[in-house]
């Protein structure tokens, strides 16, 4: 099944003074938060669920299993859309060389902020266009740290239960009530954060001739 987001404009194509500028553009997410963040740079474009295995390959890097993923996922949604350009983006948190995964549950969020207080985190996110029609892609990996506040196990729950973030990566909402938890941010585009960075996705764009703005 598939969510599409409705857009002013056809949803095949983007339009600038009535000239057709780029063919159909795809997000490969069903995540609301990466729509969010597209939405931002003014196309048109449709989501589809991608069909991934997110499971790390034995021995894999945190930045080789993003990158992957970014990949494998713009092309699982390419075969549906074979005139498009896929837009495939994954993200791990890593500290002290391991991989934080989505916690799934209020018990694993709070012993993975537990564990996250007072220390730095760097999360990479893949990001990949993916032109269906030729099989081209061009893949980037995007680091951003976070550096946490010392937090106490009330300021946890409390976060925790108003929030409920056991969906993302780190156990935090950077676009909420997240922000609170941090002490300050290392990093290039914020929106490297979220999920879909957006600076390094115009440069994506504009290497096939879709220009922003």
């Amino acid at each position: 099944m598939h969510a599409y987001h409705v857009s002013p404009h056809p949803p095949d194509a983007h339009y600038t003074a009535g000239m057709l500028t780029h063919p159909p553009l795809y997000l490969a997410s069903t995540s609301p938060y990466r729509a969010d963040l597209l939405r931002r740079l003014g196309l048109s474009f449709r989501t589809a669920q991608p069909n991934c295995d997110e499971q790390p390959e034995a021995g894999e890097s945190a930045r080789s299993l993003v990158e992957r993923l970014a990949r494998t996922k713009a092309a699982s949604v390419a075969g549906e859309h074979p005139d498009g350009l896929i837009i495939g983006s994954d993200q791990v948190a890593e500290t002290d060389g391991e991989i934080l995964g989505k916690p799934g549950s209020f018990e694993r969020a709070q012993a993975q902020l537990q564990r996250l207080s007072g220390r730095r985190v760097t999360f990479l996110t893949g990001l990949c266009l993916y032109d269906a029609r030729s099989g081209d892609n061009q893949c980037v990996v995007e680091p951003f740290d976070v550096v946490f506040r010392t937090l106490s196990a009330n300021q946890i729950e409390r976060y925790l239960w108003k929030e409920k973030p056991f969906d993302c990566a780190g156990s935090f909402k950077s676009e909420g009530l997240g922000i609170a938890l941090f002490e300050r941010f290392e990093g290039q585009d914020p929106t490297t954060l979220i999920g879909l960075p957006l600076m390094a996705l115009v440069r994506l764009l504009a290497h096939v001739g879709v220009d922003v703005p």
